[in-house]
């Protein structure tokens, strides 16, 4: 018995039963057909297999084999409301996003409901959502749980048939000999007369997948033959789909519900069904995916999983190389390019007199200049009418462009056939993911030099920009000209005496000392000891050294292997250990000498082994902490008492690192900059890992003098 055989043979039972029952209530001629129980028995398993055989897999995205749709499904939820049908206003849209700390664009909502609840609760539901969002395959499970009878979770005694809208591409439509063809397809007989017994009684469940997929010029004729079949044989149970954007007709007693997209808990659960093989298993394939998924570094490639048909194309990409591309700009072009093309032609869908005069090279070029100048303007969401101007304004500006393309119809096209611009709300776009919008930007920004330059000047400490510096750099075929120019206007920040002679201490205290580390890394740890920085020299240490990063990961600040640890072990210690004593110097907590007095001893025992810098009497400084130590309040103390202790502690600190305490009692203006400064820094050593090249010289000369000032 093969595995779809064995996966068959338990639902033909309760099929079977369902059979006899319409037959017994049929009653006359067809019962006397039908009375053998092994046909039956044989028909109902011949359906079963035929049905999982045909729609109880998935092959997509150039996968060399089918996969079993039950081992990768994950439950798919529903939006509580309808979001196009809200009135919500583009600037109530921009307030929520910022609101939101995971980059989503659809609206969040905290009843999102089951799928197979939902389907259960309603007779006639009608699911909508973008491409690739998961409705046929939503559609697809809730026919094999109808097969399972009792034993599955769909709680109606159906026999399922699924039908393919696509299919009907005449205005002569029958939904009724499309059923019987149905069962004839599949080795049922008596087919017309069972089938039409069987949608009398109510009996099926009809699931009618891809209105939206109709040719245009039949869909009104699909539309009212569906109305009219309904009505006549309203006691079954009716799920349709549709892509959100072609959804104009409110079907009759159809309940309209929108597909939630995936939240973390479904991503996770949507890679452990995919990565399920022994071998996945016992390497825990599964749990290493969804950890890189979670990195800082690809929280934009997370985005993109929020969509089924993404999710998938990432676990592909997983799957080839156990990582995804260092190269994000490779990343988003593929996943573009599945939305522009790749989906439509395997789902079979024919190209509207619309892409016969956009190709896909120009309407690239269309939504790059939508997403930079939405994203320049800080806009993620537009409004319908701005869209509509914009790309006539395009079409206006192209030579030889077909007299038939207008902006309304073409924004109709690329939401309804490809959904990268969504409606969030009514008359209100986005992109479908940000990730793409950042992407989009890039790619127009990466095509013009002055751009670029405006790009380094105006955008460089704006976080925001960030994902948008990483792809130009991997866009570009060379990026040694945007790292110098990064690296230029970084410098310029660090434009007043204290600012200037704080880069020369760490250079000069690090530049002789033994520790086995580059210039650079030397040099940020050193600006970490002087407790005026927190997270930006943190990140910034962890990019200039991999190793480091990894040993960052670790609860270094609670243990520390005893027995000989590594170099690498004691400096991120000793960065921990600067953090916490600069956290409490920012917030100024004076009741707690001793903690403070202690977080010292251990810092100053980890720079000396850490070795980083050069000239420092640590014999002294410990003489001169335990004298502190003799002398310590207790908490009974007045505050100003031990805030002066505190004090001199951290003086004590300053003196032995011969680090004028002037230099570091910046103004809000110097922090700011300074701040700027470092992440400037850190953002150009993340480009220069997603750079498609960068050349060995003069990469080793910026890192060279990377936090120093330069003459």
């Amino acid at each position: 018995m093969t595995g779809m055989e064995a996966f068959a043979a338990p639902i033909a039972s309760g099929l079977t039963s369902i059979v006899l029952d319409i037959a017994k209530r049929a009653g006359g001629a067809l019962l006397q057909v039908i009375q053998n129980h092994q046909a039956v028995t044989e028909a109902s398993s011949c359906y079963a297999q035929k049905y999982i055989s045909r729609h109880g897999s998935l092959k997509l995205l150039g996968m060399q084999q089918a996969v079993p749709l039950e081992s990768v499904y994950t439950a798919v939820r529903f939006l509580d409301a309808l979001s196009i049908r809200q009135f919500v206003s583009l600037e109530a849209l921009e307030r929520a996003f910022r609101e939101n700390s995971d980059r989503r664009l659809q609206r969040r909502q905290v009843n999102n409901q089951d799928g197979i609840t939902v389907a259960n609760t309603h007779q006639y539901l009608m699911v909508l959502g973008g491409p690739g969002a998961g409705k046929s395959t939503f559609l697809r499970k809730l026919g094999l749980e109808a097969l399972k009878g009792e034993h599955g979770e769909f709680n109606h005694y159906c026999i399922p048939v699924f039908l393919e809208l696509k299919r009907f591409n005449t205005d002569a439509i029958d939904l009724k000999a499309a059923v019987v063809e149905e069962f004839q397809n599949f080795g049922f007989p008596p087919c017309e007369e069972f089938a039409l017994k069987a949608l009398e009684q109510g009996k099926l469940l009809i699931l009618l997948d891809g209105l939206d997929e109709v040719p245009k010029a039949h869909q009104r004729a699909v539309i009212e033959a569906i109305q009219t079949f309904v009505t006549r044989y309203d006691n079954n149970r009716f799920v349709a789909s549709c892509r959100i954007a072609a959804y104009r007709s409110s079907f009759q007693h159809f309940v309209d519900i929108e597909l939630a997209d995936f939240d973390d808990e479904q991503i996770y659960q949507f890679i452990r069904n995919w990565f399920q093989s022994e071998h996945d298993q016992l390497s825990g394939t599964a749990d290493r995916c969804w950890e890189i998924l979670n990195e800082a570094g690809n929280r934009p490639a997370k985005e993109l999983a929020q969509t089924p048909l993404l999710l998938t194309f990432l676990c592909l990409v997983y799957n080839r190389t156990q990582s995804f591309p260092v190269n994000r700009a490779t990343l988003y072009r593929k996943a573009l390019d599945i939305l522009l093309e790749e989906w439509a032609a395997e789902k079979r869908i024919m190209p509207g007199e619309i892409y016969q005069g956009l190709n896909t090279d120009l309407e690239k070029v269309l939504l790059s200049e939508i997403a930079y100048y939405g994203f320049d303007r800080d806009q993620l969401f537009f409004t319908q009418q701005e869209l509509v101007e914009q790309i006539k304004t395009f079409l206006a500006d192209t030579v030889d462009k077909p007299k038939y393309l207008n902006g309304q119809a073409i924004l109709d096209a690329i939401a309804i056939q490809q959904g990268i611009l969504v409606e969030r709300a009514e008359d209100v776009f986005s992109f479908s993911h940000l990730t793409l919008q950042e992407y989009l930007t890039a790619q127009y920004i990466s095509q013009d030099y002055r751009q670029i330059e405006n790009l380094v000047v105006d955008h460089l400490t704006q976080q925001r920009w960030r994902e948008v510096f990483l792809l130009v750099a991997g866009l570009m075929p060379n990026s040694d000209e945007l790292l110098e120019r990064m690296e230029i206007t970084a410098q310029k920040l660090i434009n007043t005496p204290n600012l200037q002679n704080l880069l020369v201490w760490a250079d000069q205290k690090t530049l002789r000392s033994d520790g086995a580390f580059k210039p650079a890394v030397k040099r940020a740890a050193a600006l970490m000891l002087t407790l005026t920085i927190d997270r930006r020299i943190f990140d910034l240490a962890s990019a200039l050294d991999p190793s480091l990063a990894r040993a960052l990961d670790l609860d270094l600040a609670k243990a520390l292997p005893a027995n000989n640890p590594t170099s690498t072990l004691i400096l991120a210690r000793m960065l921990i250990l600067a953090r916490m004593l600069a956290r409490e110097r920012a917030i100024g907590r004076a009741n707690n000498c001793t903690r403070i007095l202690a977080c010292t001893f251990a810092l100053a025992r980890e720079v000396e082994k850490a070795k980083i810098l050069h000239g420092v009497d640590f014999k002294l400084l410990f003489d001169r902490l335990k004298i502190l130590q003799t002398r310590t309040p207790d908490d009974s103390e007045l505050p100003k008492i031990r805030q002066a202790f505190v004090e001199r502690i951290y003086r004590t600190w300053f003196y032995s690192l011969q680090l004028n305490q002037e230099w570091i009692n910046l103004s809000p203006t110097e922090l700011a900059a300074l701040a700027g400064y470092l992440y400037a820094n850190e953002v150009i050593l993340r480009c220069k890992e997603a750079s498609v090249r960068v050349s060995r010289e003069k990469w080793q000369l910026m890192e060279d003098r990377m936090l120093a000032v330069r003459e």
